[in-house]
C-alpha cells in the first residue's frame, strides 16, 4: 500500500483534527487496563472512574514527555504512550494481596519507573537476549493470560450471581459480530476504531435492555483535577517492585523495536543515545503513572501502524493528542459513563483485543526457525511454565506470599523462562542483528 505523504509543518486545525484521530484510535486501549484491573479487584464504579481519568491524564502527560522531549528524556518521534498489558498479571497479584492493594501497585509502579531510568543506558546493549523467539513467546503469553478476563467479562463479570446468563453472552457475541463487520466492510479511520465503535454499539444495546446503571453520575462533578496520591501514600515492597521492574525491562525491548521501526518510517535514524532517551521517557512516564494513581506506561506499538497508514510524520500531532488526553482526564462524568459499560460488552471487545495480542505473538514467532527442535522446546516449556498459575491457581500456594507478583504472573514466568532457555539452547545473539530483527518485527506486527 502506498503511503500518503503529509507535510511536517501542519497548521493548528490540522494538528487538532489529526490529534483527535489519534486519541480515538488509542482510546479503547487506554481505558482497557483500568477496566480490567478494576473488575479483577472488585473496585466500586467511582474508583474505576477515577482510575480511568487518572490513566487518560497521565497518558497524555507521558506522551508529551516522549514526543516533545525534556532535556535528555524523550525520543522526539511521533509516539503515543499508554499503560502496558504486560503489567496486568503482576498488578492483579499485587492488588489482591491484602497487605498491598492499590497502594502496593502504585508503589511498585513508581519503584519500577526509577529502576527503568537507572538501567536505561545499558538496555540497548542487552537487546541480543531478546530475539523473536523470546519476544514472540512473551507476547503470546500476554494474550493467552488475558483470555480468562475476556471470558469472565463475557459471562457477566467477576462475582455476578447471574454469571453465564444467555443475555450476557448474547450481548457479548453481538459486540464481537459488530466489530468483525466493521473490520470486514469499513475502510480507513472507521476500521481503525472498530473496537471503540463496537463498545458504543454494545453500550447502546445494553441500555435499551435495561442493563446499564449510571446512578453515580449525579454524585460526581462535571470537572475535576487529577491529584497526586489520591488513594494515599504508596506502599513500597521489594518483590512487587522487582516484579514490576521485570515488566519495565520487557516493555523496553518492545519499545526498542517500535522506536527503530518508527525512525525508519519517518526518515530519522535512531541511534543508541536516542533509544536511551526513549527508555528514560518510558521510565519517567511510569513514575508519573504511579504518582497520579495509575500504572506503568510504555510507548504503544500502534504508533507504527498509525504513522504508516496516515503518512503523518509530525511528532506534534502526538503532542496535540497528548494534550487532548489530559483534557479528557479532567471530566469525571465521562469516566463514570465509561465505567458503566457492562462487563459483557467489554467481553465482546476483549475477545478481539486479547486475541489480537495472541495473534501478534504468533506472527512474531513466524520469523523463528520452527524446524529447529530447540526453538520448539523454548516456546513449549516457556508457555507451559507461564500458564501454570492460570490452569492451576494454587500451584505456588506453598511459596512465600511475597513472591506472588512473580510466581502468579504468567507473563513474567514466561519471560524469565524464555530468556533462560534461549540462552541455554541458542547462546547469546549479535547486538546489531538483534536491532535489525526488532525493527522488522515491530513493523510486521503493525502493518
Amino acid at each position: 500500500m502506498q503511503r500518503r505523504r503529509v507535510d511536517e509543518n501542519l497548521g493548528a486545525l490540522s494538528l487538532l483534527v489529526l490529534g483527535c484521530q489519534h486519541v480515538l484510535v488509542m482510546y479503547a486501549g487506554a481505558i482497557a487496563i483500568p477496566l480490567v484491573l478494576g473488575a479483577a479487584l472488585n473496585l466500586p464504579k467511582q474508583q474505576i472512574a477515577l482510575l480511568i481519568n487518572a490513566d487518560l491524564f497521565a497518558c497524555g502527560l507521558a506522551t508529551l514527555v516522549q514526543a516533545v522531549g525534556v532535556g535528555g528524556i524523550g525520543i522526539r518521534l511521533p509516539v503515543m504512550m499508554g499503560v502496558t498489558f504486560t503489567a496486568m498479571g503482576p498488578m492483579i497479584a499485587i492488588g489482591t494481596n491484602p497487605s498491598a492493594g492499590l497502594l502496593g501497585i502504585f508503589g511498585a509502579t513508581i519503584g519500577a519507573g526509577i529502576v527503568g531510568i537507572l538501567v536505561a543506558p545499558v538496555v540497548g546493549k542487552l537487546l541480543r537476549f531478546f530475539p523473536p523467539l523470546v519476544t514472540g513467546t512473551e507476547i503470546l503469553a500476554v494474550g493467552l493470560s488475558l483470555m480468562g478476563v475476556a471470558a469472565a467479562w463475557s459471562a457477566g463479570g467477576f462475582g455476578n450471581p447471574n454469571f453465564g446468563s444467555p443475555l450476557y453472552l448474547g450481548i457479548a457475541a453481538s459486540v464481537l459480530v459488530a466489530i468483525l463487520l466493521l473490520v470486514r466492510f469499513a475502510r480507513g479511520f472507521i476500521a481503525n476504531i472498530a473496537i471503540l465503535l463496537g463498545l458504543l454499539f454494545g453500550f447502546v444495546v445494553s441500555g435499551a435492555l435495561g442493563q446499564v446503571s449510571m446512578g453515580e453520575l449525579k454524585e460526581v462533578p462535571a470537572f475535576g483535577f487529577i491529584l497526586p496520591f489520591h488513594f494515599g501514600v504508596p506502599v513500597f515492597s521489594f518483590w512487587p517492585i522487582a516484579a514490576m521492574s521485570i515488566v519495565m525491562f520487557v516493555t523496553f525491548i518492545e519499545s526498542a523495536g517500535m522506536f527503530l521501526a518508527l525512525g525508519e518510517i519517518v526518515d530519522k535514524p535512531v541511534e543508541e543515545k536516542d533509544l536511551v532517551r526513549g527508555f528514560r521517557a518510558d521510565g519517567l512516564g511510569t513514575i508519573i503513572g504511579g504518582i497520579f494513581n495509575t500504572f506503568p506506561y510504555t510507548s504503544y506499538a500502534q504508533n507504527v501502524g498509525l504513522v504508516s497508514v496516515t503518512g503523518v510524520k509530525s511528532r506534534w500531532v502526538c503532542a496535540t493528542a497528548g494534550v487532548l488526553l489530559m483534557v479528557l482526564g479532567l471530566f469525571p462524568k465521562v469516566a463514570v459513563v465509561v465505567a458503566s459499560i457492562p462487563p459483557f460488552v467489554l467481553g465482546g471487545a476483549g475477545i478481539v483485543m486479547f486475541g489480537m495480542v495472541t495473534a501478534s505473538g504468533i506472527k512474531v514467532l513466524t520469523r523463528v526457525d520452527l524446524t529447529d527442535l530447540r526453538n520448539l522446546y523454548v516456546i513449549a516449556i516457556s508457555i507451559a511454565v507461564g500458564m501454570l498459575p492460570v490452569v492451576s491457581p494454587k500451584f505456588f500456594s506453598q511459596f512465600p506470599h511475597d513472591l506472588a507478583p512473580i510466581l502468579e504472573s504468567p507473563i513474567l514466568l514466561t519471560a524469565i523462562s524464555a530468556i533462560v532457555l534461549n540462552v541455554f539452547f541458542n547462546g547469546v545473539g549479535d547486538a546489531d542483528e538483534a536491532r535489525v530483527t526488532l525493527m522488522k518485527t515491530a513493523r510486521e506486527a503493525e502493518l
